[in-house]
């Protein structure tokens, strides 16, 4: 890459580490993976200098999003990044009422991610909770599901829960005229309910990590 005028040494660094790692991976690195990837200490410090990279054009900054970082007119990374939407929260816990945050807020990520999935059936989700943690998908991960109103047994799934007016995310199991929801948590137990009150939203195809 060539050098660009008007910035520092400090923040072609970061814009090198950023096309890198979306290049490798698919979607942006934390803010805390930039620091220890261009020695710097200060979370604050790197905050800077991406709000820098942000008044030069050379960069977009989407609040709230975790690893809402994309790079603008720098590099290769986002030739074929493919957007989808991030529509909300998902529980990884005792069912709640699941919400969009309704910001319309969009999240890049490559195709290989999404397998064979076309990128039109897909939405993400931003993990809360804890009861997933055995499948490796932790408090503030983001993950990326097919839209979808069936699922097989063993599928990561979101499901809507009538009686209960709330949502989950959970391992599924067609049991008869049941459906058990395992947590993946050996702490916790698994939700039974009766199959007709179980409607599944989206089955889960990629995850992306939070720096934890």
């Amino acid at each position: 890459m060539t050098k660009r005028k008007g910035l520092s040494a400090r923040q072609q660094h970061i814009l090198r580490y950023m096309d890198q790692y979306m290049g490798e991976h698919g979607y942006p690195p934390t803010i805390r993976e930039i620091g220890a990837a261009t020695h710097i200490n200060s979370t604050s410090v790197v905050n800077y200098n991406l709000n820098k990279l942000v008044q030069a054009g050379y960069l977009e900054r989407r609040d709230r999003v975790s690893r809402g970082m994309r790079l603008v007119k720098w590099g290769r990374a986002n030739d074929n990044l493919l957007r989808v939407p991030l529509a909300g929260r998902i529980v990884a816990s005792a069912p709640v009422e699941a919400y969009a945050d309704g910001s319309g807020d969009m999240l890049d990520v490559a195709p290989a991610t999404l397998g064979t999935t076309p990128p039109g059936k897909v939405f993400a989700l931003t993990v809360q909770g804890d009861s997933m943690i055995d499948a490796m998908i932790a408090d503030g991960d983001i993950v990326l599901l097919r839209r979808a109103d069936t699922a097989s047994n063993g599928d990561l799934v979101a499901v809507w829960l009538a009686d209960e007016e709330a949502t989950t995310l959970k391992r599924f199991y067609h049991e008869g005229e049941r459906v058990r929801l395992q947590p993946e948590n050996p702490t916790m137990d698994p939700i039974y309910v009766d199959a007709g009150q179980c409607r599944v939203q989206g089955v889960v195809v990629a995850v992306i990590r939070h720096s934890h």
